[in-house]
């Protein structure tokens, strides 16, 4: 069945798979393409519209990315996001250029007023926060359009030609910052595009196995299994696709959670499928061995769980491809395309040169954590497993600031365990996205039984979100946080002081490293 597609451009900025998964969650199929993709490729997959992604350049800046001019031509619809708002009007009579002073920049949660007539904000409010993130000004609007949206430092927060069904805006719609922004996209697609809502996850997963049936054909696959949400779900995804061509290969890297190995191999041994653990941690730590740069950090690890998977493989005879759970996040973060790196995932630009694989699968690849839940439910995978708290590939090694020992790690393990006890005691799991403790390298004086202390500040971090591409900070009861001081510094040895972490996603990431 084809479904409607819209075609998200991108520009190179650090949001634009987020836009895609907004697109999808208002029920209508859409893919991302780079803006050098010829554009009778992508008249070829009749879309219905266009969105034009945020970038980090200047549209009047030589080399900055560029729309084909004659996409303007082909009677679609197209809304512009930041940059690509910038590029409809550099691209259709306007003038952008540089801000000339600190009045005309907007950065982050800014008061903005809206023209509810114009069809982007039908139905919506005519005040409400976006979120800003744009160092140029559209000096002059393109002739055919008007301003719909304004805010006490910009004039022209969103324009539009609605005959010809042009959109821009300067601000983020599709952040969890921005008020309402959904609504917008959701606007854009069935008040202007003419959407009628015919994707959901069910084919997605549908699509996932057919994919992944005709890829392996009747080749062997080895599945990274980390007994995480990701994972998991990419496991009863190709079982389901291979059945018994699968083996699934824990890897115990001695960076786990208190328990976490043996609750992993308890709870995965139950399936019907091959289950490897290989127990690594001598093999990891001696290789973390004084490392305290975070990027080298991800890269050993990620290199070392390439290496054990191929030995694993030999053992298990001929395996032609590998399987990973890597979600679009991790994607984002570790730069893709024009997209700057924030931060290298163990399982993509933590990768080596050379992999002993046929090749390498990710059948999460294009997915934001929600939406792998979402599937996880399709599969009628176990909701302990379906809701299961986030946890990073690389592990601890990335919750222990500086360098690594055995040592560290146990403490930081008991810690961690008291905080995530104490929260489900409160029964506030679900209410958290993410939370657990970071032992920081920072050491103060602390007074205990009289004497002296001279030892570890533990971090205590958690955040709320939906996709985990933008997060707020949990505002945790202090009473439950009293709590899970008290037991730490009582119960852990070498932690003497706690601080809970008040920043949001932007500015800071959500892990510390």
């Amino acid at each position: 069945m084809a479904h409607q597609m819209v075609i998200v451009l991108d520009f190179g900025g650090q949001y634009n798979q987020l836009i895609a998964r907004r697109v999808r969650e208002c029920g209508v199929y859409c893919e991302v393409k780079p803006y050098t993709a010829p554009l009778e490729d992508l008249k070829a997959m009749n879309p219905i519209g266009f969105i034009f992604t945020g970038g980090p350049n200047s549209v009047y800046a030589p080399g900055a990315p560029q729309a084909d001019p004659e996409i303007f031509k082909l009677g679609m619809p197209v809304l512009g996001i930041c940059y690509g708002c910038q590029l409809l009007a550099h691209h259709l009579g306007g003038r952008v250029t540089a801000a000339v002073d600190d009045s005309a920049r907007e950065y982050g949660k800014t008061e903005t007023f809206f023209d509810t007539d114009c069809k982007l904000f039908k139905g919506l409010p005519a005040q409400g926060v976006s979120w800003m993130s744009h160092g140029d000004y559209m000096e002059k609007v393109p002739e055919g359009f008007r301003l719909y949206a304004h805010s006490a430092a910009c004039p022209n927060v969103a324009i539009a030609d609605e005959a010809r069904g042009f959109y821009g805006v300067q601000f983020h719609p599709e952040v969890n910052h921005t008020e309402h922004g959904t609504d917008m996209i959701r606007n854009f697609l069935y008040e202007v595009c003419g959407a009628s809502g015919d994707w959901t996850m069910g084919d997605y997963k549908e699509t996932a196995i057919r994919q992944i049936r005709e890829k392996v054909g009747g080749g062997r696959v080895l599945l990274a299994l980390s007994g995480g949400v990701d994972s998991s779900v990419a496991a009863a995804l190709v079982a389901e696709a291979v059945g018994s061509q699968l083996t699934c290969v824990f890897v115990d890297h001695g960076l786990m959670r208190l328990n976490e190995g043996d609750e992993v191999e308890n709870a995965f041994r139950k399936w019907n499928i091959n289950f490897v653990r290989a127990n690594a941690e001598a093999r990891f730590l001696a290789k973390l061995s004084g490392v305290t740069e975070p990027e080298r950090k991800r890269k050993i690890i990620g290199e070392e769980f390439i290496r054990v998977f191929e030995e694993e493989a030999k053992k298990i005879g001929r395996v032609d491809y590998l399987v990973q759970g890597t979600i679009y996040p991790d994607v984002i973060e570790s730069g893709a395309g024009d997209a700057a790196v924030i931060k290298s995932h163990h399982n993509v630009g933590g990768l080596p040169d050379y992999v002993d694989f046929k090749e390498i699968i990710e059948p999460l690849r294009l997915l934001f954590k929600d939406e792998v839940r979402a599937l996880g439910r399709e599969l009628e995978l176990p909701d302990y497993l379906v809701m299961r708290q986030p946890f990073p590939g690389p592990g601890l090694a990335i919750r222990c600031i500086g360098d690594i020992t055995k040592e560290k790690l146990d403490t930081l393990r008991q810690a961690d365990y008291i905080f995530r006890e104490e929260v489900a005691n409160a029964g506030l799991e679900r209410s958290m996205d993410q939370y657990f403790a970071v032992l920081t390298n920072m050491r103060s004086v602390g007074v205990m039984g009289d004497s002296r202390t001279y030892d570890y500040t533990l971090a205590l971090r958690s955040v709320t979100t939906s996709d985990f591409m933008t997060a707020d900070w949990t505002r945790i009861p202090y009473e439950v946080l009293d709590r899970v001081s008290v037991r730490i510094v009582n119960e852990v040895p070498h932690i003497n002081r706690i601080v809970y972490d008040i920043t949001s996603k932007p500015p800071a990431t959500i892990e510390w490293e």
